[in-house]
């Protein structure tokens, strides 16, 4: 049986002063603008990557982007193929509404079974881990999959309907928020299955972290590079 599962990578356009603030300091916010645009080109690229990994596994994987922003040569530079990925505005409110919008609307535009988020703060994500996620959320004996943040929040969610309920007023966020959405999908009767715990990228700390762990990746040449060429960077 054919199964297909929306993929939505939610993301902002990489602008100086509105991306990966907490990088600033020891980075400029330029220089943090910069990783955040490698961390999306690597979440992409991944992200891509599921489609025909997928397809061998009898998932039909239609990813989309869910932006804040503008597309733009930014995109077309993180992408890196000569492939239109279907984007979405993100709505307008805080977290909460923005990710309940986005499994809405990814939905309705990719007619999808379910639907599988992530964001764009973990670029060691790979194509196999959200298979594996997809493959979980398509078992009988699973409703949605968390995958939790080593900060307390969720680095990926899938659900198998858009239900906004399963998501607003959940405090984003916070060190508490991956717990507090677990228990909100528990309550409302579902069983969830925990994905491998993955570290977001917040700080200067982080970077360095998930950078050792994907040495060949784009957000590891870029750190590098900022490293390097940045005043007063430890």
């Amino acid at each position: 049986m054919t199964f297909v599962c929306a993929l939505i990578v939610i993301a902002k356009e990489p602008v100086p002063g509105r991306v990966k603030t907490r990088l600033s300091p020891p980075f400029t916010a330029a220089a943090a603008a910069e990783l955040a645009q490698a961390a999306i080109a690597d979440t992409l690229a991944a992200t891509l990557a599921a489609v025909p990994r997928g397809r061998r596994k009898g998932i039909i994987v239609r990813p989309v982007l869910a932006l804040d922003g503008n597309t733009g040569p930014w995109l077309h530079d993180a992408l890196q193929v000569p492939l239109r990925l279907p984007t979405i505005p993100q709505r307008a409110g805080g977290l909460d509404v923005r990710l309940a919008g986005a499994f809405q609307d990814a939905t309705r535009a990719t007619g999808a079974d379910c639907a599988l988020l992530i964001g764009m703060d973990t670029p060691q994500v790979t194509a196999g881990l959200l298979v594996d996620a997809m493959q979980e959320l398509a078992s009988p004996a699973c409703d949605c999959v968390l995958g939790y943040a080593d900060d307390g929040g969720f680095w990926a969610l899938g659900l198998p309907r858009p239900d906004p309920s399963l998501l607003l007023g959940v405090p984003m966020s916070t060190s508490g928020t991956g717990r507090q959405q677990e228990a909100r999908l528990l309550d409302a009767g579902l069983t969830v299955s925990l994905l491998r715990r993955l570290r977001d990228v917040d700080t200067a700390a982080d970077a360095d972290q998930v950078a050792a762990e994907v040495p060949r990746s784009r957000f590891a040449a870029a750190l590098q590079r900022l490293r390097r060429v940045s005043v007063g960077c430890p």
